[in-house]
């Protein structure tokens, strides 16, 4: 099945189950969750009897009406803390996980699910925003608070630790030269040769060839790593698109896209999955690798991911060294 076919039955015909799992006696960590898909799965989690969530978010005052929603819709009081995390900003991230692996005894999901989609150019930390976002933050916080899990896990608890990352099926289209460049997140800041409109495709797109790269270092680490796609849903994801696009988003939210709630239920079915789920790709809120590009599992792909993973390990060692040596 193509990729628009497959895209297709997903949205019109599949329906994620919905979450049953219990995460009694759990703390979870969400980034991006004071609206969209984080919101929603962080209810489903406080449904679920989640001892503690931490909301994650750059705005803290919208952080405290998600905390007041999720208590309020859950009849569970002072479950959620609210944290201050902006991944465009390195001294944040850095700042965040300190607090994390100083206070919290312990993190059994860390649902790594803020980013950015936009076709405006700008820079954060040097780099392309998107990259900087949804890429090198993502990663730089997972690995921040990789000891924090490892640790988690060797204490007495039905399931192990799970580090969750929430990708797209957009990484299939995406079209990715750069990686042949000598120096490949140099280029994708490149001005004369971005393309702007891809630029969120192509964060996708590297977030699971980074994963494919890690995942096999974490195996006996204690630790479960997957990547999550949830489909098109309703969420704030484009807010900074051109107002057309924006449009015809509407008018397809009436035809095929996912409500932000059944989206949240991949991100909750993802954080309950086992080892079976260990370096995968999931899809409607199940293990399916079939669904990954062909790119991602041709012999080019394969490259590309270890070149990728390089470049982006000596980014972090220049942010904190010492941290890829956390794996």
């Amino acid at each position: 099945m193509g990729f628009m076919a497959a895209f297709l039955y997903s949205q019109l015909f599949v329906t994620p189950k919905y979450p049953t799992a219990s995460f009694a006696n759990q703390t979870i960590v969400i980034t991006g969750s004071n609206t969209g898909l984080g919101l929603e799965a962080a209810r489903h989690f406080a449904r679920l009897n989640a001892k503690k969530i931490i909301i994650a978010v750059r705005n803290v005052a919208a952080g405290e009406k998600a905390k007041e929603l999720i208590e309020t819709s859950s009849g569970r009081a002072n479950i959620c803390e609210v944290w201050e995390l902006d991944l465009a900003s390195y001294a944040s991230i850095k700042a965040f996980a300190q607090r994390a692996s100083t206070e919290l005894p312990r993190i059994d999901v860390l649902l790594e699910n803020a980013g950015i989609a936009t076709h405006n150019y700008d820079t954060a930390e040097g780099h392309e925003r998107t990259i900087t976002i949804n890429v090198i933050g993502t990663f730089l916080l997972g690995l921040l608070l990789l000891p924090k899990l490892k640790e988690s896990a060797t204490q007495t608890s039905p399931m192990k630790p799970r580090w969750c990352i929430v990708t797209s099926e957009v990484h299939v289209p995406a079209e990715f030269p750069e990686w042949k460049s000598p120096n490949t997140f140099e280029k994708l800041g490149d001005t004369k040769t971005l393309n702007k409109k891809e630029r969120f495709e192509v964060s996708k797109l590297l977030e699971i060839l980074v994963v494919r790269e890690i995942a096999p270092k974490l195996a006996d680490s204690g630790v479960i790593l997957n990547l999550i796609n949830p489909g098109f849903c309703q969420s704030g994801l484009m807010r900074e698109f051109h107002w057309l696009v924006l449009v015809i988003k509407t008018m397809l939210t009436h035809i095929m896209v996912r409500t932000t709630e059944v989206g949240s239920r991949t991100l909750v079915a993802a954080a309950a999955e086992g080892d079976e789920s260990h370096g995968t790709y999931m899809v409607d809120g199940k293990v399916s690798n079939r669904h990954l590009s062909a790119f991602v599992k041709s012999e080019d792909g394969k490259i590309a991911g270890k070149k990728v993973w390089e470049e982006l390990k000596a980014i972090l060692e220049n942010i904190v060294p010492g941290v890829s040596g956390k794996l």
